[in-house]
């Protein structure tokens, strides 16, 4: 079976070999077995059932929570020549019923569910009707009802057992702690799987962690390096989403914004740019991320700190799921904790709940004011040892200084006692320093016998010791002060001088090291032509056949191209993630381009330019297409975006009939509220003008209203 299954990965996939557990994974269910697969985000989750779904005989259902991981899975599938579908609310009923015909007369290999509709009585008595060859639920901690991620349709999963009971069921995750894990086997009825346990290291992210000064100023020194790459930046309000999106555009970096307060197709069209355009930002709440299978993401940087390292773990290991290198930075400051404090204060869980949640922020707090390896303090939080240093974070890379901070501790404790425990830090810094300010002389604080006791150290200094204070369990934040400071019961010790403190020394006054690494310098000057040119092939390749450019070739290949510089398709055969079809596809353009004899592509911003010059002149959807060289329906895709832009007009871009371009506003008109998208009109339509049509109709209804 094993053999069979290589002949598959190879020929299908273009790998020559599984990575870690794959093997054992794939020969697990290809024999009718159950798993639980827990494996790293980029560890190939994918192929642990996409492989047995070509063996075993029947179809292979794929439970997943997010419409636009389906449709990216099913394209990439198409690109392989495996036949793949996703129902999910897109489509029309037509489209449903033919995916229902085509189920039933066996054409269909594999077959992508939302849980919701899969546990419909309906959905469940049709595919009891067909031969079922697996069940691959994805994103299995999705039925934890302690993680952030939790649906409740996914408790309804474990039924597949009692309807299925001949049929293996396998569970992926990549973020699962035990506690998880043996939720997911109770509530998935999973007790015979056997247990894939991955390890949860991610060799190829740097991670790097700064204290927050001037956080707009700090990002831009990290992206400095990053120009041309895709990442993603978190932040913990709306609005700094939108503030943080405006200032990177204003800066030349092309950014988008993503949270739950913007409307729904807007947050669509902003995802799908990103996931199909090269080198593009997102400037997100924690709404955005899950099953964004994107593998050329170089950056994930957070100017707000994550409310556990769950989350930053599951957050940060969105960046690098090619293998390439990758880098997590984040920027971190008291305001962070406060904020989350208070979060956690107002939220509705009981009182047990809270004080999960607070062990879980002062886990994140530890590593952010860790003076050892970092990987080793996140793995082990995982329970998994690192035995050594990994040599690959800030702490390993620049060294830590640490200094007995006992004293000055002690005189920030007693600053905060004898002024009555109600100040924030700039005021108790203002004490310790002797400032001599109006609230310093309206409280009488000039008095405090701690007044100007700290002289000896700058106020960063003695910010940087009141953050490590907090983040210690020293002191803590009064919630119903307003945010000020006051005592815990953990610095009592300290007070009486029975234990020492040393505290993490922050080099600020030494010069910044570059924020170049790895994942910033991962081609070289001299082959930065021929990259671009791959590159230039591969979107202009995407953009013909509909898909994300990492569907073509992921940046991993392509690389190994530029590399190994294979001058036939025999050697561009053995390339990794080169299979026979996408050989016979694309290995003779990709092949011209190294060689230097395929012609010059235009990029992005120039055909979008010429596409809206050629509809201004009165040229048809099908008459730009032929002059661009491209499929009518990406014509059709960037005249909406231009007319969503206000770059063109929807009577340059379009021919309609004025009666028939009245009903068809009328029909996304007909209700309150936002725009309906384009499948709930799509049907009435029929046959009377392409589906294409509506998208620009209806970018230009949405252009008037956000004037």
């Amino acid at each position: 079976m094993l053999d069979q299954a290589q002949r598959i990965l190879k020929d299908v996939f273009g790998y020559d070999a599984f990575r870690g557990n794959q093997g054992a994974i794939i020969q697990r269910v290809a024999d009718g077995g159950d798993a639980l697969v827990l494996m790293p985000t980029g560890g190939g989750k994918s192929l642990c059932y996409q492989v047995p779904a070509l063996l075993r005989d029947g179809l292979a259902v794929v439970v997943s929570p997010l419409i636009a991981l389906m449709d990216d899975q099913v394209a990439t599938l198409d690109e392989l020549g495996v036949a793949a579908a996703a129902l999910n609310s897109t489509l029309t009923a037509e489209q449903q019923r033919d995916i229902a015909d085509r189920l039933r007369r066996n054409e269909i290999k594999m077959l992508y569910l939302a849980p919701e509709r899969l546990v419909q009585p309906r959905m469940l008595a049709f595919l009891q009707r067909l031969q079922i060859g697996l069940f691959a639920i994805d994103e299995a901690h999705c039925v934890s009802q302690w993680g952030h991620d939790f649906r409740p349709e996914y408790l309804q999963l474990g039924q597949l057992a009692e309807f299925f009971p001949n049929v293996p069921r396998l569970a992926l995750t990549a973020t699962a702690d035990k506690r998880t894990r043996e939720e997911i086997v109770q509530r998935l009825h999973l007790g015979n799987a056997e247990r894939f346990l991955s390890s949860f290291d991610r060799p190829n992210i740097f991670y790097r962690i700064v204290p927050k000064e001037q956080p707009r100023k700090q990002l831009m020194a990290f992206l400095a390096e990053r120009r041309g790459d895709a990442g993603i930046i978190y932040c913990m309000s709306r609005k700094k989403v939108d503030d943080i999106a405006a200032f990177l555009t204003e800066q030349g970096f092309p950014a988008l914004p993503y949270h739950a307060g913007l409307p729904n197709d807007l947050r669509a069209f902003h995802q799908k740019r990103f996931l199909n355009e090269e080198g593009l930002i997102m400037v997100a709440t924690i709404a955005f991320g899950m099953g964004i299978d994107k593998p050329n993401v170089r950056f994930v940087a957070h100017l707000d700190l994550p409310k556990s390292l769950e989350a930053y773990y599951q957050e940060t290991g969105r960046a690098g799921r090619d293998g390439l290198p990758a880098d997590a930075w984040m920027a971190y400051g008291l305001q962070d904790v406060i904020f989350l404090k208070q979060m956690l204060n107002n939220s509705d869980g009981d009182e047990r709940h809270k004080r999960i949640e607070q062990h879980k922020l002062d886990a994140m707090l530890s590593l952010c004011e860790e003076t050892r390896c970092r990987r080793q303090v996140l793995l082990a939080y995982f329970d998994e040892q690192m035995p050594e240093p990994c040599g690959h974070c800030d702490n390993c890379v620049d060294g830590v200084q640490t200094w007995d901070a006992t004293e000055p501790a002690r005189q920030a404790l007693s600053a905060i006692y004898r002024s009555g425990q109600r100040y924030g830090v700039g005021h108790l810094v203002d004490v310790l320093l002797g400032r001599d300010n109006e609230k310093i002389r309206s409280l009488g604080h000039q008095h405090l016998s701690v007044f100007g006791v700290g002289k000896a150290l700058s106020a960063g200094e003695w910010r940087s010791l009141f953050r490590q204070l907090v983040a210690r369990g020293l002191a803590d934040v009064d919630l119903e002060g307003f945010g000020g400071l006051r005592l815990s019961d953990n610095c009592r010790s300290l007070l009486r001088g029975e234990v020492t403190l040393e505290l993490r020394r922050e080099l600020t006054t030494k010069a910044p090291k570059s924020a170049a690494s790895a994942a910033s310098q991962l081609v070289r000057s001299e082959e930065r032509e021929t990259w671009e040119a791959l590159r230039a092939l591969r979107r202009k390749l995407a953009e013909e056949h509909g898909v994300p450019p990492y569907v073509i070739f992921p940046d991993a290949t392509l690389l190994e191209m530029l590399r190994s510089q294979p001058g036939t398709l025999s050697d561009m055969a053995r390339i990794s993630g080169v299979g026979a079809r996408k050989l016979e596809r694309y290995g003779q353009a990709f092949l011209e381009v190294l060689q230097g004899t395929a012609p010059v592509a235009k990029s992005p911003a120039d055909v979008r330019h010429e596409l809206i010059t050629l509809a201004r002149a009165g040229m048809t959807p099908a008459q730009i297409a032929r002059q661009l060289d491209c499929s009518e329906k990406n014509v059709y895709a960037m005249l909406a975006e231009a007319i969503g832009q206000q770059q063109l007009s929807l009577e340059q871009a379009l021919d309609l009939p004025e009666e028939l371009l009245g009903e068809i506003q009328e029909a996304f008109l007909d209700g309150e509220g936002e725009l309906p998208p384009v499948a709930a009109v799509a049907e009435q339509f029929a046959g009377r003008v392409p589906e294409a049509v509506l998208f620009c109709v209806r970018a230009s209804l949405q252009a008037e209203f956000e004037l």
